[in-house]
């Protein structure tokens, strides 16, 4: 189309960080380059030293600067908030308000990210190899654990035994977890699904989302992270060491 080399130059990838930079922002063209690089390079072994190339650093350091936006980081969800919202909904009958507050309690407790819980949105990312099912689910007096089939740090689909110990306290991720289960059995027995809506459905990203956002509604910065950067934080303000957290 502007009769450039097919060949990756440093001209080239100067002007490809300067006009997707009008574009999309400058931090995301920074991770753009990087796939660029990781598909090219079995076919043009330079390309990653052309990438680090003082032109095409200082380009993309220029829109970064001309164009960048400030990061806007989500607030981690404290243990008071969790406390707040055991307390509104910890002793409702209703379906939905069990599912809701143990997923709640176990993406904090157990630093699960959103999207390894409940359903994206959209179809076409629908994979039921991450779907989590009941029959792996087990209760013991002290402590409740599920296999997650797979997630976006597991490459293999290998899985993760999840364990949620239990706590003294009105936080305790438990008792919420019983609850859930039994009345999820009783009405669903014979579906494999480990967390369904009281319509049998999945929950979805938003309708979480949506349920979160209620406890906050004065504070557009939770999100679907919070809960998992609240209970890394709660972990480190208990003394816990970072190769655990992590």
């Amino acid at each position: 189309l502007h009769n450039f080399s097919i060949e990756p130059t440093v001209d080239t990838l100067s002007f490809y960080v300067v006009f997707m930079s009008h574009h999309i922002s400058p931090r995301t063209v920074d991770s753009y380059l990087s796939g660029i690089c990781n598909q090219l390079e079995s076919y043009y072994p330079d390309v990653r030293k052309i990438r680090t190339a003082p032109i095409v650093a200082k380009s993309l350091a220029g829109m970064k600067r001309m164009r960048g936006r400030e990061v806007k980081r989500r607030r981690p969800v404290s243990i008071d908030d969790i406390r707040r919202i055991t307390a509104s909904i910890g002793s409702s009958e209703d379906f939905d308000d069990k599912l809701f507050l143990t997923l709640v309690l176990t993406a904090f407790f157990a630093l699960m990210r959103c999207g390894e819980l409940v359903r994206p949105d959209s179809v076409a990312k629908l994979d039921d190899r991450k779907l989590t099912w009941r029959h792996t689910a087990s209760v013991t007096a002290d402590q409740y654990e599920f296999l997650l089939p797979g997630h976006k740090a597991d490459r293999f689909f290998e899985g993760s035994r999840i364990v949620v110990q239990k706590l003294q306290g009105p936080e305790d991720p438990h008792a919420p977890f019983q609850r859930y289960i039994a009345a999820r059995d009783a009405c669903f027995r014979y579906r494999p699904e480990l967390w369904l809506r009281v319509d049998g459905t999945a929950p979805t990203y938003s309708w979480f989302r949506k349920r979160l956002a209620a406890f906050f509604s004065d504070d557009d910065f939770i999100g679907g992270q919070s809960l998992r950067a609240g209970g890394a934080t709660r972990l480190a303000e208990l003394g816990a060491s970072d190769d655990r957290i992590q």
